[in-house]
């Protein structure tokens, strides 16, 4: 398959692409300050580990239509950004089982930026328009002060809570039951 020559989606700042083979380079920037995998769980900025979420980014693109973006800024080909609708099968159960699931990763240097926001208000429009508006569901650690009040302006409600192994706690959401 031919990498994309323009992004799906365009926002004010933004190219919001499809995912690309040669985006592991980029994602492994994407994660390599502490500061960005803190409430990410067990996530490794390591090429292999990038390679593995890369590849289940573009599996949910061929089997489900949708999936998270690799947000660039406007003529350039930095990553700053991981943002989307994706299909998810975490295993947790409530509710986070085979279903779409919202997402974002900033890239340290881009947070407080608006970067999430637009974004996300990008791809959950056209998520809607494409798939119908239905429900999404997305997990945040409690601690995560920034994507909590983000998904709350996104339109995500809590309905529940998830304990990890490790003791960390996730807030369960929804958007569009």
């Amino acid at each position: 398959m031919q990498a994309p020559a323009e992004p799906l989606l365009r926002t004010r700042r933004f190219g919001l692409w499809l995912p690309q083979a040669g985006d592991v380079p980029a994602m492994c920037r994407l994660l390599r300050e502490d500061s960005t995998r803190r409430f990410l769980g067990p996530a490794s900025p390591a090429p292999a580990a990038q390679y593995e979420r890369l590849s289940r980014n573009a599996g949910s693109w061929a089997l489900h239509g949708y999936g998270t973006f690799a947000v660039r800024p406007h003529g350039s080909d930095e990553v700053v950004a991981s943002c989307g609708v994706f299909h998810s099968w975490r295993g947790y159960g409530e509710g986070l089982d085979d279903v779409p699931e919202a997402g974002w990763i900033v890239r340290e240097d881009w947070t407080g930026k608006g970067v999430a926001r637009e974004a996300m208000d990008a791809a959950l429009a056209w998520f809607d328009a494409t798939h119908g508006a239905r429900r999404i569901a997305c997990m945040i650690e409690q601690g995560n002060a920034p994507s909590e009040r983000l998904a709350a302006a996104l339109g995500f409600a809590r309905y529940g809570e998830h304990r990890l192994e490790d003791g960390a706690v996730l807030t369960l959401l929804e958007r569009g039951r």
